[in-house]
């Protein structure tokens, strides 16, 4: 039996298919939605399980994932400030002026969907080759997926950023130099190609109606952003442990 709080399974997989480049995540959980069905596993979803649901089991898994991780700046409760899920899912929109907390992947992905021509709006990709979000990420990078002109190549066709962003880090090293090697380059050319300004070794003082007040190098600054969207780790999800190790 598997238990998911949640109306669908998939977990994060449901966040990675809304960012551009990832829609064909949803083609990993058709798979594994066609497996349960196949085994003859009960899924049980929309139902948090607790540790009375659970009693009759002889063995209990806990794959529970986590919880965006919230950092200790004054104002962290402001209106202006959202969590990655929110945004990700379309449950907060983001304004004009946008501040990412957290330079990691979570907060490069972020970073590419408010920078997209197309807002993000909620809709999940289904993964299919015709799917507008797919044509959208191939006119972009110049990709022919009939393969009509030599290559695959065809002209990028480029749009004006519906955003200005700005993405953040504590770390002194380079922002992005957490990422995959092979392609962390692409993805800082990218989000550089659409005028995100990126900043290390930044110390955050405050979030107030005025925006989120930060430090670079001891210097006070001031970015009079609309939202600040907090991408600054996970923390793992372990409320069931106490109570079934009883």
């Amino acid at each position: 039996t598997l238990f998911e709080a949640s109306a669908e399974v998939g977990g994060q997989c449901n966040l990675a298919r809304r960012i551009p480049g990832k829609e064909e995540f949803a083609e990993t959980l058709r798979y594994f939605i066609v497996r349960l069905e196949r085994l003859g596993v009960e899924v049980v979803l929309g139902r948090r399980a607790g540790a009375e649901d659970l009693a009759g089991f002889d063995d209990v898994l806990l794959a529970t994932g986590i919880a965006p991780r919230l950092p200790a700046i004054p104002g962290i409760d402001h209106p202006k400030v959202a969590s990655y899920v929110e945004v990700v899912e379309g449950r907060k929109v983001a304004g004009a002026k946008v501040a990412i907390v957290g330079a990691g992947g979570i907060g490069f992905d972020v970073a590419e969907l408010l920078t997209a021509g197309n807002a993000p709006d909620g809709r999940l990709s289904d993964g299919a080759q015709d799917d507008p979000a797919i044509t959208a990420f191939r006119d972009e990078w110049g990709i022919d997926a009939g393969f009509a002109q030599r290559g695959g190549l065809k002209p990028a066709h480029e749009t004006p950023p519906p955003r200005q962003l700005w993405l953040l880090q504590r770390k002194d090293a380079k922002v992005g130099a957490g990422l995959a090697k092979t392609t962390g380059w692409i993805r800082r050319a990218l989000l550089k190609r659409r005028g995100v300004a990126m900043l290390a070794g930044v110390e955050y003082d405050k979030i107030d109606d005025a925006g989120l007040h930060i430090r670079v190098d001891g210097v006070p600054q001031l970015l009079a952003v609309d939202t600040i969207v907090i991408c600054a780790g996970q923390e793992p999800r372990r409320d069931l442990v106490a109570s079934l190790e009883a």
